[in-house]
């Protein structure tokens, strides 16, 4: 059977389009700390962090979280229910079935995570496993089959590492400007110089907002995708919709809790920490939960 995402291939093109310009820019980023510091070091280290990182979030992240969150792998005469609804969703789909994992926590959550769609982990916690029934599990499950079939993972994983690299630099440089250095401006008659490593400190306190910005936005705008496709794949956005209401409600705690992680999760594992201001919802992982619901609602199917 045709897979459903038919617009996993543009995803994609739209993805290494983006990685580029996250490339591109931390590279510029680095030109131009390397530039007012007089130290082509600066430079080296933001090429060497960027092609490193993005290497190894492309290779290890999924073993990094799941270890993060001490998740178990389940065979299928463990939960034999819960391999029967993802193997069906997977054969409606065309998906090849991922692994499964379940986390130790009671808050119920789940998340998609593995580079691509044959190397998939579909995890859960135990939690939404005994807080929902078969067709809001079956919505939830959608939603993180959709991921893997959009090609999300990998494109959250990434730009959340380059995000940091940017971080790591921005860093760099300000440690460097305030304890010293054979700055450029340093070395320059007239105003230039100065005006420079003005523009270079703006950089480096702007520059991470600015990737980080960029990085939730592109979270909170797959989260919505998801949504849609998985509604698409189960015929049955009620399931999904009702299932996000018992999440978003259940005032439970995650024991473990990561900010790089957070954004993978079906919805924030920060319970009552989300705010509805509209400059906080700048700093939102996930769009807001009354506003996925209805449309979820809303769709005709």
């Amino acid at each position: 059977m045709p897979s459903i995402y038919t617009q996993a291939d543009s995803n994609t093109r739209k993805t290494w389009f983006l990685l580029t310009g996250f490339l591109v820019f931390i590279i510029a980023i680095g030109w131009l700390f390397s530039y007012l510091e007089n130290s082509s070091a600066i430079l080296y280290t933001a090429i060497f962090l960027s092609v490193f990182m993005s290497f190894g979030s492309y290779w290890w992240s999924d073993k990094i979280v799941l270890a993060m969150y001490r998740a178990v792998p389940v065979e299928h005469n463990q939960n034999p229910e819960l391999y029967h609804i993802i193997e069906n969703l997977c054969i409606t789909s065309g998906l090849p079935v991922p692994k499964i994992y379940i986390i130790p926590e009671m808050q119920p959550n789940a998340f998609a995570t593995g580079r691509d769609k044959n190397h998939a982990i579909v995890c859960v916690t135990q939690g939404l496993l005994n807080r929902l029934d078969k067709t809001e599990l079956q919505g939830v499950l959608a939603h993180e089959l959709s991921h893997i079939g959009n090609k999300d993972m990998l494109l959250s994983t990434v730009v959340a590492v380059l995000a940091g690299v940017i971080a790591i630099l921005a860093n760099m440089f300000m440690r460097i400007s305030f304890w010293g250095g054979k700055r450029r401006s340093d070395n320059e008659n007239g105003n230039l110089g100065a005006i420079l490593m003005v523009v270079g400190i703006l950089a480096a306190i702007l520059a991470p907002i600015a990737a980080t910005l960029v990085q939730l936005a592109i979270s909170r705008k797959r989260e919505f995708l998801a949504d849609a496709d998985g509604a698409l794949l189960t015929r049955y956005p009620e399931g999904l919709a009702r299932a996000l209401e018992k999440i978003s409600s259940d005032p439970t705690p995650m024991k473990i809790k990561n900010d790089a992680a957070s954004s993978l999760f079906i919805d924030s594992p920060y319970k009552g920490q989300q705010k509805t201001h509209w400059f906080a919802k700048l700093f939102s992982t996930h769009p807001p939960i009354e506003e996925r619901i209805k449309i979820l609602r809303d769709m005709e199917i």
